[in-house]
């Protein structure tokens, strides 16, 4: 398994949107809204690093309002 988290701007007046669509991925475990530069937070739970990539691109960034992401891949201590 690997753990991804996901941070992500939003354009003004999409957060609650966004926020609702993700609620909907089973991948994402967690999803929480942020004060600052970036306006959420995720964590992704998925078989390997490719299903963590599709996750992002086409669930995440493809959704209407999203500005940009930044991913950081867990590693194992």
């Amino acid at each position: 398994m690997r753990v991804g988290f996901v941070l992500i701007e939003v354009a003004p007046h999409h957060e609650q949107k966004v926020y609702e669509a993700l609620r909907k991925v089973k991948e994402i475990e967690e999803l929480h809204g942020l004060f600052g530069e970036w306006d959420m937070l995720c964590k992704i739970v998925a078989d390997d690093l490719e299903a963590v990539s599709e996750i992002v691109v086409r669930r995440i960034r493809s959704q209407e309002g999203v500005i940009r992401t930044d991913t950081l891949i867990g590693a194992p201590m």
